[in-house]
């Protein structure tokens, strides 16, 4: 079979094309690294990271790592959104929202927030039990299992993996938005505040750091600094939210998939609360998020294909 002539004229434009498409790559990246330094607009900044995976689309031709590049693309800009609001520590203490989800949990505990019932059975601080340890991990491995059940599907039944990418990642940019719109301090914040817990029950404790700061020692300082980049954005928890939707996810692979993944979800569910880094109503919230998101999916799709067809068709000149 022969194969098609091109023009110079059409090779020049093709190579125009992923040219210009590798520059708003570069500075999806750039931008957020530098948006401080150099003062960009916050609304500048994130309209480049975003443009950033649908450029690295037209860049590259499909294969599953140029799958894997534009989920790390998205990921890289919503940290640069998550990130932002506390840019300004003080303005965002000024803003952030205490004493709402304490009332909310106060009403599920039947008086008491869950996380306080649930703390009452630990030891004295500083003596971090199996059980504590077992959630604290937990909720670190959290990192991982959206992507990695992301990444299962891309690779197990790929015809698959635009829904499974377009569900994940519309959990985490619709979490972030709600993020600066309505700040929101977990348990352990509301606590160090005395908006949390009365004379009978003692302040919450944070295992997280209590064993953290065990287990890595002198590298947690920089490891939590990493991780912990906006610390009043608790609803809703994305923790929970991007779980149950991996969960989801693993279940439409196979039933076997499916409970490991309700395991770890309702596992980091307990281990939020209990660690005092969510509030039971955050969970609840990041549930509906999941399923708002997947219950639109099916409306939403048709309009989401047509603007994948016109990312195609400019890929398509991009390697003529």
């Amino acid at each position: 079979m022969r194969r098609p002539s091109y023009t110079p004229r059409a090779l020049r434009k093709s190579q125009a094309i992923r040219a210009a498409a590798w520059a708003v790559v570069a500075a999806g990246v750039a931008a957020p690294l530098v948006r401080r330094r150099m003062r960009l607009p916050k609304p500048a900044v994130l309209a480049t990271a975003a443009a950033a995976p649908v450029a690295v689309c037209v860049a590259l031709p499909r294969t599953r790592a140029r799958d894997v590049a534009t989920c790390a693309l998205q990921m890289w800009a919503y940290l640069a959104a998550y990130e932002m609001p506390h840019d300004d520590p003080q303005a965002l203490h000024a803003r952030v929202r205490i004493d709402y989800p304490v009332a909310v949990d106060r009403a599920i505990g039947l008086g008491v927030p869950p996380t306080l019932r649930l703390q009452r059975l630990l030891r004295p601080p500083g003596q971090t039990r199996a059980i504590e340890k077992l959630l604290v991990w937990t909720h670190w491995l959290w990192f991982l299992v959206p992507h990695a059940a992301t990444a299962y599907v891309l690779v197990r039944e790929r015809e698959r993996f635009g829904r499974a990418a377009a569900t994940t990642y519309a959990v985490f940019d619709l979490g972030a938005v709600v993020y600066w719109l309505l700040p929101t301090a977990p348990p352990w914040y509301a606590a160090e505040r005395g908006r949390l817990g009365d004379q009978s029950t003692p302040p919450v404790r944070r295992m997280m750091v209590e064993y953290g700061e065990q287990f890595w020692k002198h590298r947690w300082g920089p490891l939590y600094s990493v991780l912990g980049g906006n610390p009043l954005a608790a609803m809703p928890s994305l923790h929970f939210a991007t779980s149950v939707n991996a969960a989801h996810l693993l279940a439409e692979s196979g039933p076997i998939e499916g409970a490991i993944g309700w395991t770890y979800a309702l596992t980091l569910g307990l281990a939020l609360v209990y660690l005092g880094e969510h509030y039971v109503a955050d969970l609840l919230a990041g549930l509906a998020l999941t399923e708002g998101v997947r219950a639109l999916a099916p409306r939403v799709g048709p309009r989401l294909e047509r603007a994948a067809r016109a990312v195609q068709a400019l890929e398509a000149r991009a390697h003529a």
